[in-house]
């Protein structure tokens, strides 16, 4: 079993920046590959950026470039750094995580364990 909470939500102006952490429980953390999703009001949740239990990132086109996932096994935590905000990022953020030994998958779906997720709100 993992538990996973995020933090580092908030208000932002359209430009700023904003770093989400995601807290693992478990003593296996870099077993697994981790993956951000975002669901903006009335809208389908969807993939932001995942990291390999190996450290490969793999991005979503709307955020690639601004965005940037990383992880540290030794905090059993993942981050999001989040640049060059646009009100188009407003979301709640969730992170997962997926047990695989290789790659990370962009689907929700593929993902064991779930996030309660952190609001992220970008003013314009």
């Amino acid at each position: 079993q993992v538990q996973l909470v995020e933090s580092g939500g908030g208000l932002v102006q359209a430009g700023g920046s904003l770093r989400l952490s995601c807290a693992a429980s478990g003593r296996t953390f870099s077993n697994y590959a981790m993956g951000w999703f975002r669901q903006a009001p009335g809208k389908e949740h969807k993939f932001v950026a995942a990291i390999s239990s190996g450290g490969s990132a793999y991005y979503a086109d709307s955020v690639k470039g601004r965005f940037t996932i990383s992880r540290d096994n030794a905090k059993n935590t993942v981050y999001l750094q989040m640049n060059s905000l646009k009100p188009e990022d407003t979301a709640v953020y969730s992170c997962a995580a997926d047990r695989r030994f290789s790659g990370a998958s962009t689907g929700g779906s593929d993902y064991d364990y779930w996030g309660q997720g952190t609001q992220v709100t970008v003013s314009s």
